[in-house]
């Protein structure tokens, strides 16, 4: 006999606004997620829009893509942005040492970038060297972008084409200084952090939120040591402000923990959960580092920018191993939808975050092989959440039951609810088990349900979207609901991640 889950719905309790940027994106010059993914140049075969990838663009601009990171990554700490401007057939080559070993002509830099956001409306977020570069060069670049006056850096802007600056609205100060982008100590980067951004200076009302380098996983003295040095917007005394508007955290799901990765399509039961259960340890990770940033910053000025998150697994037999290309199947879209899930429980403090990485590289919502291109069952997810963008939060519980596989136990059942500014109520519910359906009676407290109406994703937890058949993972619509009164029921299935939209009236 099945048991009926209660999924409550405390529309009249709201919570902090989620902002659209937990929503954003991640592009590094990494194996094909920039060139071939994102920019495909002047090649006639593929349709573009000044060299970006019209199916691409028209794809992301349909999951409502906030904000795009970039140029790394590991890679920001060897980028040298004067190198990716002017005449592309003039621009200094390189070798990308921490991807491949290959050649970057810079054919891809500050303009095409900005070129790519303002086509895909999103907001651009830039990372600078600190790892490799000068106080100077961060200080000229963000000149370069966003000063209107006379200066060396806006007339050569103006040379490159650019009359007008563009805004720059975040500005990360540096990538994993505490591993690829400088091997430091905590103690020596916050006051690097607090040198280099004094130097990102803010031209004509151009407002930067400037993100400092926060800590990898569960390292908590990072994060303390941050926020004790660097939070402050004024120096003691009154001096120069080291203003920090967030910090960012990197947090990547192996199956296996402990960076075990496994493939990326080929796993049992087991694996399933453990991977499941390793991705909810982020909401732990959250709790433990707001739980300091709220002893320093009880007003919550300083977000928590989760800059980079995924699964991340073997690479394709056949691939090159720096590119990190990987398929994408339900796993992934499970991991994504109860990732979205937690970071919206924490929305008061986390501000942004930027899956790994938009297109071709480890959990990618999109997948290019020359003029073809698929959208992965983690791009449907983001499709299926973009209604919770600046959303207010809303009270939300379901009566969850641990499955145990050994030493692994994840909840069956995963939720987040949120009301638009126009009063619509969506509910993102997963079902985490991958061979059970849960039937589940809504309850809506103080409204009266007018009309539900909903989309389903759900296959087989190791189906997956390829060239020859692009569809095989895609949200369908779902009507199979009883309304009655202040809630509604409904069975959702196995393996399954479900868009709610209610329609309601306050009764």
């Amino acid at each position: 006999m099945k048991v009926m889950r209660r999924l409550i719905i405390n529309a009249g309790k709201k919570g902090d606004r989620i902002n659209k940027n937990i929503y954003g994106h991640f592009s590094e010059h990494l194996g094909r997620c920039i060139y071939e993914g994102m920019f495909v140049g002047s090649d006639l075969k593929i349709p573009h829009i000044n060299g970006m990838r019209k199916d691409v663009v028209d794809a992301l601009k349909g999951i409502k893509v906030p904000v795009l990171r970039w140029p790394g990554g590991c890679f920001a700490d060897e980028y040298h942005w004067m190198d990716g401007i002017g005449p592309r057939e003039q621009r200094k080559k390189m070798i990308n040492t921490h991807w491949g070993g290959v050649v970057e002509d810079n054919s891809f830099g500050t303009h095409e970038f900005l070129e790519l956001c303002d086509q895909i409306g999103c907001d651009p977020y830039i990372t600078g060297n600190v790892g490799s570069g000068s106080v100077r060069e961060m200080s000229e670049w963000v000149e370069y972008i966003s000063f209107d006056g006379v200066s060396p850096m806006a007339e050569l802007r103006r040379e490159n084409g650019r009359d007008k600056p563009w805004k720059l609205p975040y500005f990360g100060v540096g990538n994993e200084s505490w591993g690829c982008g400088g091997n430091m100590c905590v103690q020596k980067y916050a006051q690097t952090y607090r040198h280099y951004q004094t130097y990102v200076r803010e031209y004509d009302g151009n407002k930067i939120a400037k993100i400092a380098c926060g800590p990898n996983s569960d390292d908590y003295e990072w994060t303390e040591t941050m926020m004790d040095l660097c939070h402050s917007r004024e120096a003691l005394g009154g001096g120069q402000s080291f203003r920090m508007d967030g910090l960012s955290l990197h947090f990547y799901t192996f199956p296996g923990g402990a960076k075990e990765r496994g493939k990326a399509t080929v796993f049992d039961e087991a694996k399933y959960y453990q991977t499941l259960g390793e991705a909810l340890r982020i909401d732990t990770l959250l709790n433990g580092h707001c739980f300091i940033m709220d002893k320093y910053d009880p007003e919550k000025r300083v977000g928590l920018v989760v800059d980079e998150w995924g699964a991340w697994y073997d690479v394709e037999e056949g691939t090159n191993p720096g590119f990190l290309y990987q398929q994408n199947t339900m796993r992934d879209a499970v991991v994504a939808a109860i990732t979205l899930n937690i970071f919206n429980s924490h929305c008061g403090r986390v501000t942004m975050a930027n899956i790994a990485q938009t297109v071709n590289v480890l959990q990618a919502v999109i997948l290019t092989r020359e003029e073809k291109m698929l959208l992965t069952p983690t791009y449907h997810v983001f499709d299926l959440y973009k209604g919770h963008q600046d959303s207010v939060l809303l009270d939300s519980y379901v009566e969850a039951q641990d499955i145990c596989t050994g030493e692994h136990s994840v909840p069956d059942l995963h939720v987040s609810a949120s009301q638009s500014e126009e009063g619509a109520i969506l509910a993102t519910l997963v079902n985490l088990s991958h061979d059970k359906a849960q039937d589940i009676s809504c309850i809506l407290s103080d409204k009266r349900v007018k009309s539900v109406r909903a989309r389903l994703l759900t296959e087989k937890m190791d189906a997956y979207n390829e060239f020859d058949a692009p569809a095989r993972v895609t949200p369908q619509p779902f009507d199979k609901f009883t309304v009655s009164g202040d809630g509604f029921s409904f069975i959702i299935p196995p393996c399954a991640v479900m868009e709610i939209m209610v329609e309601a009236v306050t009764v």
